[in-house]
């Protein structure tokens, strides 16, 4: 009788002794059963595949594989530790195809309980997969993986020119390294761009304006339109609330002919517009200022004109029927109006 002591590829340790009857079939099963895996390959010491049971000698070692290829333990690191019990071995990791060698010792020391700490505290505990170099396999994305590694090894965060932080972010969270992925959410709130309320300019509303479907809604709240020129534009149903039409250097913003029906123009600057012949039926200008604005011809039929201040505004042949003039700012004199 025949006896061999197998051991798991890539390992030295925790080996099994067995006696070889049967068929290469019947020993591989012994093998599962014995190293608690699915033993399909059996290498001898110099990595020679055994395909015979007849090429077994007696007390020969062998180490057994799941399928992958023969791993020499000779190359499986050497667990040391220092006066303070850290470890301070080293290993090879296959990140996504490509290695990175560092010590035990920073991947357990910085996060403990990281998914990385776990994997490596104790040696072969999680039964890592290795390639033929004897480094651990794991799918990840390798560029996204040095930030987090350097961070591991020095406690700095160092992201290179072209990566991107979101993905390292992803790769920290995955590894469940906590305070790098803290660290990670700031950094990228911080890129962020402060929210612009600054008010467009006229050159960019009248862009939009003619870049937006007629049946489609338009919304430029707080726009800068000061002095635009927007003679028989159509802007119907748009929301232009708080805009400022007024030029402080004189020039009057010209919307004669336009089609307003529906706009919000609400708490508008509007001193001396000209809106002549517009249409703006339906219409909401509460609490605009229109002092001086030329409204003549202009059809203002259930319009909103509450708390406008309408002083000397020409309202000469204007559509008033169903409008609003409540809490007018200054009284509107008969002779503005004429229908």
């Amino acid at each position: 009788m025949r006896r061999v002591t197998l051991f798991i590829n890539g390992t030295s340790k925790n080996g099994k002794v067995v006696a070889v009857y049967g068929t290469l079939s019947d020993l591989l099963s012994v093998a599962s059963n014995k190293l608690g895996i699915k033993a399909s390959c059996l290498y001898n010491g110099k990595g020679g595949l055994i395909d015979d049971i007849a090429l077994i000698r007696d007390d020969d070692v062998l180490y057994v594989s799941e399928g992958d290829p023969f791993i020499d333990p000779q190359n499986e690191a050497k667990v040391t530790s220092d006066q303070h019990g850290a470890h301070t071995d080293w290993l090879t990791l296959n990140i996504g195809g490509r290695p990175f060698t560092t010590t035990r010792s920073t991947l357990v020391s910085k996060e403990p309980e990281s998914m990385l700490a776990h994997m490596f505290r104790e040696k072969d505990v999680w039964g890592n997969k290795r390639d033929e170099h004897g480094a651990y396999l794991i799918d990840r994305s390798p560029e996204y993986f040095e930030p987090i590694l350097n961070y591991l090894r020095h406690g700095q965060l160092i992201i290179n020119e072209g990566i991107n932080i979101r993905g390292v972010l992803e790769e920290a969270r995955f590894f469940g390294i906590e305070q790098l992925a803290e660290q990670l959410e700031v950094a990228i709130k911080n890129s962020q761009p402060p929210e612009d309320h600054s008010p467009i300019s006229r050159k960019e509303f009248v862009r939009f304006l003619l870049a937006t479907p007629t049946k489609s809604e338009l919304r430029c709240q707080g726009a800068n339109l000061q002095g635009v020129k927007m003679l028989c534009s159509n802007a119907e149903g748009a929301s232009l609330k708080g805009c400022n039409f007024e030029d402080p250097s004189g020039l009057k913003a010209n919307l004669e002919g336009a089609n307003l029906k529906g706009v919000d123009m609400e708490g508008s600057q509007m001193t001396g517009i000209n809106l002549r012949v517009a249409t703006l039926k339906n219409a909401k200008l509460k609490n605009c200022n229109l002092r001086g604005a030329t409204l003549a011809g202009t059809d203002l039929e259930n319009c909103d004109l509450s708390g406008c201040d309408l002083q000397e505004a020409n309202l000469r042949g204007s559509n008033v029927k169903g409008a609003i003039f409540e809490e007018m700012l200054t009284p509107l004199h008969m002779s503005q109006s004429v229908r």
